[in-house]
């Protein structure tokens, strides 16, 4: 067999840990199907899964994961749409109540946009797919004085702020949210830091979250 090996040793830990203490959980959500209250849109950089952020339970959570955590607007038309079809199900057969886009730290996708790096392969999926932020990057503006770290984070959290704006697009979900049936969030992960910030949506700034446990967490002694 030519499976990962780490990945049945993780399969492994899963049974004799978390499966063993939350079968119960896992045999209800089968029987009684899921309904999650939150949906995250995520990116799908391997060191920001919303579940281990979260520490979510099974069932918590409707994640969907794309590159550089982008929702394209609505446009219902004849083309294949991934972000779109998570959405319509998550809202429309789950009725999430809250739907939060977690933008990230060290984004490879928004550094490529950024560096305006050559394609990948001659298709250019990325390429394509990252053009969708050309209008958070003009509200951003060019670089100027600014380091390329700070750079970087205004263009990662403005892509934050551009999927909340494009998710209002879509009618049946701006309905729920002007009738206060939805909320929408954006919030952002350090990958280095571990610090969590949420964005005020009434001054498009992002706020540390539990700044104290976290400034503790990291006086204490480490080993």
């Amino acid at each position: 067999m030519n499976f990962p090996p780490q990945l049945i040793d993780g399969y492994r830990a899963f049974l004799v840990s978390r499966l063993r203490h939350e079968q119960n959980r896992y045999c209800e959500l089968a029987e009684s199907g899921q309904s999650p209250q939150v949906m995250m849109i995520g990116c799908c950089d391997s060191r920001c899964a919303p579940e281990v952020i979260f520490d979510a339970r099974p069932g918590e959570i409707f994640v969907v994961r794309n590159i550089a955590n982008l929702v394209p607007p609505y446009a219902p038309d004849a083309e294949a749409h991934g972000v779109s079809a998570a959405l319509e199900f998550g809202v429309v057969a789950l009725k999430v109540k809250h739907i939060v886009v977690l933008g990230h730290a060290r984004c490879g996708g928004v550094k490529a946009f950024a560096e305006d790096a050559a394609p990948l392969t001659p298709s250019d999926f990325i390429g394509k797919w990252m053009s969708l932020m050309a209008p958070a990057a003009e509200k951003v503006g060019p670089r100027g004085d600014r380091s390329e770290s700070d750079y970087l984070t205004a263009l990662e959290q403005a892509n934050v702020a551009l999927s909340l704006k494009n998710l209002m697009t879509f009618p049946r979900l701006r309905e729920q949210v002007e009738r206060g049936e939805m909320m929408l969030h954006g919030a952002y992960f350090g990958v280095a830091t571990g610090k969590l910030s949420v964005r005020d949506p009434a001054t498009g700034k992002f706020v540390q979250v539990a700044p104290e446990d976290h400034a503790r967490l990291f006086a204490e002694p480490r080993f």
